[in-house]
């Protein structure tokens, strides 16, 4: 094993001999619920921030160190309340490049990694699939190669329900349901996702597989379903839905999904896939318009728009795995998390302002722009 110097020790300009940090790990040594240091990637955007934040109340002697690339969705405002824990530092990199990489592992001794770092929205793959390639199956297999040489305890790879496809009227999402990804994003998910599993079953190395359904909650970049419509309906502007609005989601508070990747994390098997779901499906139609009532807006708001090639019809989580081995349970109803979601964009006005410029709405016009004439 190679020894590295402590953290918090070389990011502050400590002296290591007096942390209480340094320790040496042995390889798969995983019996306690405490880790000294976590390195999160893509801790800067939606689900990344909210699980660091939520990580540092619950382990108040638990160190993060964030590595984020800072592209559009990633803004380190999210995380402005804790930038000054001592427990918390940044570094601002891409997951693809290993001498960066090995750089931070070299820095800090990495108990476990949370991984996710990736492109994540399904239209801007179908707009184009090159960075997802790049991130969510290079940027994997560059985190999975350095987290095996620096010997770490635990590898947690954050996937998605997208991976199994479309599900017909009935049945549910189970962690053997087949992998058939229906976008360049889902497809580039599954890649690393397969990775995962084959580094697990060649190398023996310790990682776990958790996918969840769709997430809202405070901070999620506004190009997505609730956020984006929040903020338009807030400016009385146009919410566009694609084709009849018949697809089906299950909607899972960010923080509930957290507290799942804390205990899979935690608790889980290594090899392990565990599914994350909120227990609530409706259609994107019946969800805007509650979306409207909830605002006080009309729904003469709703504006219909070419549906999106391959748009997979319903997804829904059978999470009784996770709730059976990992005691893991939703806490947030979706009502009581919608209120409180739409109460938080109402109150960070200011943030909405400094993420609805520039990158954001040239996407915004290429996506929605044209179809909104069809």
């Amino acid at each position: 094993m190679i020894k590295r110097p402590d953290w918090p020790a070389v990011l502050f300009g400590l002296d290591p001999t007096n942390c209480s940090l340094s320790r040496l790990k042995t390889k798969h040594s995983f019996t306690r619920r405490h880790m000294d240091t976590i390195l999160v990637t893509g801790g800067s955007g939606f689900i990344g921030s909210n699980f660091i934040r939520d990580q540092l109340a619950r382990y108040p002697d638990q160190s993060i160190i964030n590595v984020d690339k800072l592209t559009y969705a990633g803004n380190l405002e999210n995380l402005a309340d804790v930038a000054q824990n001592p427990h918390y530092a940044f570094r601002r990199g891409d997951i693809c490049d290993r001498a960066f990489i090995d750089g931070v592992f070299a820095s800090a001794a990495v108990d476990a990694v949370v991984n996710f770092a990736a492109e994540s929205h399904v239209d801007r793959s179908i707009l184009d699939s090159g960075p997802f390639v790049q991130t969510n199956i290079v940027g994997t297999q560059v985190l999975l190669d350095a987290s095996r040489a620096a010997n770490v305890t635990r590898y947690l790879q954050v996937s998605t329900d997208e991976v199994y496809g479309s599900l017909g009227a009935d049945g549910f999402f189970t962690e053997q349901t087949p992998l058939a990804p229906s976008s360049p994003y889902s497809a580039s998910k599954t890649a690393a996702d397969l990775l995962v599993r084959s580094y697990s079953h060649t190398f023996d190395f310790p990682a776990v597989t958790t996918r969840c359904s769709n997430n809202y909650g405070p901070f999620q970049f506004p190009e997505k379903l609730i956020p984006l419509f929040i903020t338009n309906a807030m400016n009385d502007q146009s919410v566009p839905i694609y084709g009849k609005g018949e697809n089906v989601r299950d909607w899972i508070h960010v923080l509930d999904h957290c507290r799942g990747i804390d205990a899979a994390l935690r608790r889980g098997r290594l090899g392990e896939v565990y599914n994350f779901g909120g227990h609530y499906e409706v259609t994107n139609i019946e969800l805007t318009k509650t979306l409207l009532d909830l605002l006080d807006k009309p729904h003469s708001l709703i504006e219909y728009v070419t549906d999106r090639p391959g748009h997979d019809l319903r997804y829904a989580i059978d999470s009784s795995k996770a709730e059976t081995e990992l005691s893991w349970k939703t806490e947030i109803s979706f009502r009581e998390g919608l209120s409180q979601t739409i109460d938080w964009y109402k109150e960070h006005s200011e943030w909405i302002g400094r993420i609805k410029t520039g990158e954001y709405l040239k996407y915004y016009e290429a996506q929605y722009g044209q179809r909104l004439n069809h």
